[in-house]
């Protein structure tokens, strides 16, 4: 796929303006990159870290996604086979940001995460941008620069972002599974089963990120799959994979 194509309709054009509504800044986990988590984390942010995992035979990942999904992934070891985990780390927002004054005005605008600066375009590039799917008000999709047309982002400098956070996916991600080794994190839902959910003690994060700066050659350890539903729990365990159905309690399973 051209990096600057989308799997919107060929028929769509987007447009997009800003009403400063707020929304987007209400109520969402916002990820990260590494460098962005630790600058969160710096500023007194709480980062909650979401986990999903598929098999190096492929079960949990369509057929079509391999490539993307594959390089934003580690492999570890999972039972007697491998898990390829992907980390997304998250700014913790159920409620309104943080970084969000009284007037609904960003207070960190000039150095807002990737993801802010990208909005509302998606960074997956199997997933769709659809305007019913965003919190943004009606009149945000009424005029406004265009952002998709016949299947392509337009501005340079948009897709530029985009193709940087894709990009830290990938560069971040080995580093990200150590962290989460420090923090006692090693449990992963399966890829379109759900996530795992942790909301690690933001002292512990802290120390976790300085000790993987310093050593990131550490070696990978063994990782467990909580699946819950029994059949495919079976499947898995007949292709090697460690499974669990029950959580140790230090997280959640999001289910789909």
């Amino acid at each position: 796929m051209d990096p600057r194509e989308t799997v919107n309709s060929a028929s769509d054009t987007t447009r997009f303006h800003c009403t400063g509504c707020g929304r987007c800044c209400t109520g969402h986990h916002v990820p990260l990159t590494l460098g962005e988590a630790q600058q969160w984390v710096d500023d007194g942010g709480q980062v909650i870290v979401l986990v999903e995992a598929f098999l190096a035979n492929g079960i949990g990942l369509p057929a079509e996604q391999q490539d993307h999904a594959r390089r934003r992934s580690c492999a570890v070891p999972c039972g007697d086979t491998e898990a390829y985990v992907a980390i997304t780390f998250a700014a913790f927002n159920p409620g309104p940001c943080r970084n969000l004054d009284a007037e609904l005005r960003c207070m960190i605008y000039e150095r807002r995460p990737l993801v802010c600066r990208i909005y509302p375009m998606e960074i997956n590039p199997h997933i769709p941008l659809r305007p019913q799917a965003k919190d943004c008000p009606p009149e945000a999709w009424e005029d406004g620069e265009v952002l998709i047309h016949r299947e392509r982002v337009l501005d340079p400098t948009l897709m530029e972002l985009i193709e940087r956070s894709r990009q830290a996916d990938r560069d971040d991600i080995r580093n990200k599974t150590l962290i989460c080794q420090r923090l006692g994190i090693d449990t992963s839902a399966l890829k379109g089963n759900g996530f795992t959910a942790y909301l690690p003690d933001t002292s512990a994060l802290h120390q976790a990120m300085g000790d993987t700066a310093a050593d990131t050659q550490a070696a990978l350890a063994e990782w467990i799959l909580h699946v819950e539903d029994g059949e495919l729990a079976g499947k898995l365990g007949s292709a090697g994979a460690r499974v669990t159905g029950t959580s140790a309690g230090h997280y959640s399973f999001i289910g789909f």
